[in-house]
């Protein structure tokens, strides 16, 4: 990851499966030690198992830390324990998130407490906690796993549209606050990837393969995203190569939002 003597340290949040698993793995391969946060101890243990077995060499160089990132005392703890396992916090990956499918009439309080809370207020405490540690070192990346539908409104998801278009802004003016910190802060919008999240919602139609040819088809590109061309792309930004790449909001969604 760029020319660093010393290693880095990764804090990944939903780092157990999906976008953020698929992120551990590249930045293992590039020699960093990498933290997963997520809040399911068994989903846990086994990401760190399939990460170990997948780079034996680096079996050392990951570990899991349970945590809700909608309760901010656990970001804050998770953050601390990270920081003192690696010793410092080099790169965050906000990757924890929750999604359904949902008319406006039909939310709850509950439900808009549920995807705020994770989607939004998780996002802004990691980053809060995480760059206290970036100032200190006056450097770190920080990529935010956001959405297209954060640029423009989906179908039946306005919730979620809503709490993915504030982490777009919140990255935009996080990167205005932290530059002079040498920290440098960015979004990725995908659109659908195949993830376990991705999976529930397909499993809830009766014609798993129909309904993926359905939502693959609204794409130029034909077909929907894979976990690791979203993960190449926080990588690359997370990296010394983009050292010039700040308070960016990066589509990769094969086009749909062109």
């Amino acid at each position: 990851m760029g020319s660093s003597s010393m290693t880095k340290t990764a804090l990944i949040t939903g780092g157990t499966s999906g976008i953020g698993l698929a992120a551990a793995e590249i930045f293992l391969a590039n020699g960093c030690r990498v933290a997963l946060m997520g809040r399911n101890a068994d989903r846990g243990r086994e990401a760190v198992q399939y990460l170990q077995q997948l780079q034996p060499d680096c079996a050392d160089k990951v570990k899991f830390f349970q945590g809700d990132v909608s309760v901010p005392a656990d970001c804050q703890r998770v953050t601390e324990e990270a920081a003192n396992w690696g010793g410092k916090i080099d790169i965050l990956v906000n990757s924890a998130g929750v999604y359904w499918e949902q008319a406006l009439a039909d939310m709850t309080e509950a439900d808009f407490a549920a995807m705020v809370d994770t989607n939004l207020k998780g996002t802004c405490f990691m980053t809060k906690y995480a760059s206290s540690y970036m100032e200190k070192q006056r450097s770190g990346s920080i990529v935010n796993v956001s959405s297209d539908a954060g640029v423009h409104g989906n179908y039946l998801c306005s919730l979620y549209c809503a709490t993915k278009g504030a982490v777009n802004m919140f990255t935009r003016a996080m990167a205005l606050e932290l530059a002079g910190y040498g920290i440098r802060i960015n979004a990725v919008c995908p659109g659908d990837v195949l993830t376990p999240l991705t999976e529930k919602q397909l499993q809830q139609y009766p014609d798993r393969e129909q309904a993926l040819q359905e939502m693959a088809s609204v794409y130029p590109a034909g077909r929907i995203a894979t976990a690791q061309e979203v993960a190449e792309v926080i990588a690359f930004l997370a990296s010394d190569k983009a050292s010039f790449v700040n308070g960016t909001v990066w589509s990769v969604d094969g086009g749909i939002t062109a």
